[in-house]
């Protein structure tokens, strides 16, 4: 019986936001977290003004987060779920296309719009 790894950790604009507002139980479980992982989209989401951002420009500048590029590739894909799921918010199909990826836990605010796009990806909500 080994010692669990964390799971890699996806953030929805909704999770950035919490983190901006000093909610307590996000930044703990990104403490806890080995990786962190933020589409592009949700970063444009939540990005606003970084002097008065100050937890989340230093959340994002961590070592542990990887921003992921909206290439065409990805923009494909996200179009191509949103068809596939009768969805219509690419950032949320970006969030979940990540997720997959990097095989981690969601946090986010938009728990039901991303169970419509997939139903199997684990969510925690924020």
């Amino acid at each position: 019986m080994g010692t669990k790894r964390p799971r890699p950790v996806v953030l929805d604009a909704g999770a950035l936001i919490a983190v901006d507002r000093a909610d307590r139980r996000v930044i703990r479980l990104l403490e806890l977290a080995q990786e962190i992982h933020v589409p592009s989209g949700v970063l444009a989401q939540a990005w606003r003004n970084p002097a008065r951002q100050v937890r989340l420009v230093r959340i994002l500048s961590s070592d542990e987060v990887t921003i992921h590029p909206l290439d065409a590739g990805i923009a494909r894909a996200a179009g191509q779920l949103c068809a596939a799921t009768a969805t219509s918010d690419v950032v949320d199909a970006s969030v979940v296309l990540v997720a997959r990826v990097v095989g981690g836990v969601t946090i986010t605010s938009d728990v039901d719009d991303l169970r419509r796009i997939d139903r199997s990806i684990d969510l925690v909500s924020c």
